[in-house]
C-alpha cells in the first residue's frame, strides 16, 4: 500500500481516468512517482486501478466519481483542485463520441458534449492555473483529436468541441509561456480504447481492419515526450500527421466532396 508518511511527491489529476488514454497516463505518471487523483463514472474500475497503482508504485492514488456533464459535479472537482498544493499536472481527458445528425438529435445531448469536452476542461484548467503559477511550474494536457482538423456531417459537435480545445490550448500556452507552465493539446487518431465499443463497435467491426490503431500506451508515451520538449500540439504517429496535413491543405471543395461521398456510403 502507499506510504502513510508525509510526502512531497508531485500530484496529477486525470479526468476520464477509468480506462484508455486516461488510464495509460495514470500508469505512466504513477511509475514516475506522481500521486494521483482520477475522475470517472465507473467506480469499481476506478477503485481497482487506484489500488493497483498504489500497491505497485508506492504512491497515493484516489478517485472521485463524477459526471462532467453536470455543472455541480464539475464545481466539486474545481474545489478539489484548489485544495491540492502539489498539483503539477492536469490531464483533461474525459470525452466521448456521439455520432448523430444535429437537426435530428436532442439538443440536451449536444449541450452535454459541449459541457464535457469544453466547459469542464476550461473550468478545471482555470482552477489549476493559479496554484501552478504560484509554484512556478506545472503542466496542462488537453486531450483533443485529429478530428479538430477535420469536419463531419454526422459528428458535428465532436469535431467542433475539439476545435475549441485546440485553439484554447494554443492560446493558453502562449499566455503562460513565461510562467513556467507547459500546455499541450494532444490530438490522437484511432486509438485502442473502449471509445468505439461505447459506440457499439465490437472487435469484429470493419473499422479495426480498415484503419491502423495506436495503443493508448504509445499515445501517452509520445505525449509525455512532446511535453518534456514543450511542444504545444502533439499529433502522435506519422499516419495521423498525414491525415491532418491532407485535411488542412486540400482544397475545401474536394474535401467536402470526399466527406459527402463517404457519408452517403455509410447510409
Amino acid at each position: 500500500m502507499a506510504s502513510e508518511k508525509p510526502v512531497n511527491r508531485p500530484a496529477a489529476l486525470i479526468t476520464g481516468g477509468t480506462s484508455g488514454i486516461g488510464a495509460a497516463y495514470a500508469h505512466r505518471l504513477a511509475a514516475a512517482g506522481y500521486d494521483l487523483i482520477l475522475t470517472g463514472r465507473r467506480e469499481k474500475l476506478l477503485e481497482k486501478l487506484c489500488d493497483e497503482l498504489s500497491q505497485k508504485h508506492g504512491i497515493l492514488a484516489g478517485y472521485v466519481v463524477a459526471e462532467l456533464a453536470d455543472e455541480r459535479q464539475v464545481k466539486k472537482i474545481e474545489r478539489l483542485i484548489k485544495r491540492i498544493p502539489r498539483l503539477r499536472i492536469l490531464v483533461n481527458n474525459a470525452g466521448y463520441g456521439h455520432p448523430a445528425c444535429f437537426h435530428e438529435d436532442d439538443i440536451a445531448a449536444q449541450l452535454d458534449m459541449l459541457m464535457v469536452h469544453n466547459v469542464a476542461a476550461l473550468r478545471l484548467t482555470h482552477a489549476a492555473v493559479s496554484g501552478m503559477i504560484a509554484q512556478g511550474r506545472g503542466a496542462i494536457i488537453n486531450v483533443s483529436s485529429v478530428a479538430a482538423f477535420m469536419v463531419s456531417p454526422r459528428s458535428m459537435m465532436y469535431h467542433a468541441t475539439k476545435v475549441f480545445l485546440n485553439s484554447f490550448s494554443e492560446s493558453l500556452a502562449l499566455e503562460l509561456w513565461d510562467a513556467g507552465i507547459r500546455v499541450q493539446v494532444l490530438c490522437p487518431g484511432f486509438t485502442r480504447t473502449d471509445f468505439h465499443a461505447k459506440l457499439g463497435m465490437g472487435d469484429e467491426h470493419p473499422i479495426f481492419t480498415r484503419y491502423r490503431f495506436m495503443s493508448a500506451q504509445k499515445v501517452v508515451e509520445i505525449s509525455l515526450k512532446y511535453l518534456k520538449a514543450n511542444r504545444v500540439i502533439c499529433i502522435p504517429g506519422w499516419r495521423n500527421k498525414i491525415w491532418v496535413f491532407f485535411a488542412r491543405f486540400i482544397p475545401r471543395r474536394l474535401f467536402y466532396r470526399a466527406l459527402l461521398r463517404r457519408a452517403r456510403k455509410e447510409k
